[in-house]
């Protein structure tokens, strides 16, 4: 029996999760959230709570792991998983593969750029330095315990309940303006494809971009979801003026264009949304 661990059942592995469950798997995994616990263990996951220690109630929801998922981000003081159960998750005798969701923001500024998998990595914030070690310290783990892990940089997660249309909707989008300024995106059910695809061909040690075809300003995909439901735009905001909190303001430090070629030639991913309009014309669909 095939069992999907995820440390950090969130938007990303949830959605995995839906489909492996479908096809007769098992799905257990943390949250730090008791409504969001309540949830998925009425659906039949066996999920748990962890906030950094390890514990029997941790343990036992391990047990019989095959496949593990790692999605919640390092602290301060290290990757949190590594941190607490890595004694646990080596001696587990039928893990087979391993996942850790990491950020393309690992790349720093590239001017706008082209960036593939070979490019080195550049980061440029005490958030993406700490990406960049908890990789390096997952991939270390993997070739120490003789199990493939993969690494996968998504770009900007969208999907139903998380994207512009929701921000125009409650009032929070907003169009900010920086020349020269792009994104990537990925769409959270082509990301299940991509993990999907490694799952069936583990590669040890493989680093994957994660991200759709086409990087494109943000103000951009603000005003085409707006023309998309029928209401203006925002008003447009120069980046210099727009007043951003610190984390909103730091994912404008950087500018660069992911290159998803590995996903398609290495796991032979077809993209559903290959672009930010393929997507968000697919999520109007289904809320009429």
């Amino acid at each position: 029996m095939n069992r999907l661990f995820s440390f950090g059942l969130g938007f990303s592995a949830e959605v995995l999760s839906a489909r492996l469950a479908a096809q007769g798997w098992e799905i257990a995994g943390t949250s730090r959230d008791a409504a969001n616990i309540e949830r998925l263990t009425a659906i039949g996951y066996g999920v748990v709570r962890f906030t950094g220690a390890f514990s029997d109630e941790l343990a036992r929801a391990l047990h019989g792991t095959t496949h593990l998922l790692h999605s919640i981000p390092p602290g301060t003081d290290g990757d949190p998983v590594l941190n607490a159960a890595s004694e646990a998750i080596a001696a587990l005798p039928a893990l087979q593969w391993t996942g850790y969701l990491s950020t393309v923001g690992v790349y720093g500024d590239q001017k706008g750029a082209w960036v593939d998998e070979e490019t080195p990595v550049a980061p440029n914030s005490e958030r993406t330095h700490a990406r960049v070690t908890a990789e390096t310290a997952w991939l270390a783990f993997g070739t120490e315990i003789g199990v493939p892990v993969q690494i996968f940089r998504l770009a900007g997660i969208y999907g139903p309940g998380r994207s512009a249309f929701d921000k125009l909707k409650d009032g929070t989008a907003r169009r900010i303006v920086k020349p020269g300024q792009v994104f990537s995106r990925i769409h959270v059910e082509d990301i299940a494809s991509v993990l999907e695809g490694s799952i069936a061909q583990p590669h040890a040690g493989a680093i994957y971009n994660v991200a759709d075809d086409e990087p494109a300003p943000p103000d951009e995909v603000i005003a085409h979801a707006a023309e998309l439901l029928g209401v203006p735009p925002p008003p447009a905001v120069p980046f210099e003026e727009a007043d951003l909190p610190p984390m909103a303001r730091s994912f404008y430090q950087g500018t660069r264009r992911i290159g998803n070629k590995r996903i398609k030639s290495e796991l032979g991913v077809s993209l559903r949304y290959p672009t930010y309009r393929d997507g968000l014309a697919a999520l109007l669909d289904a809320q009429r």
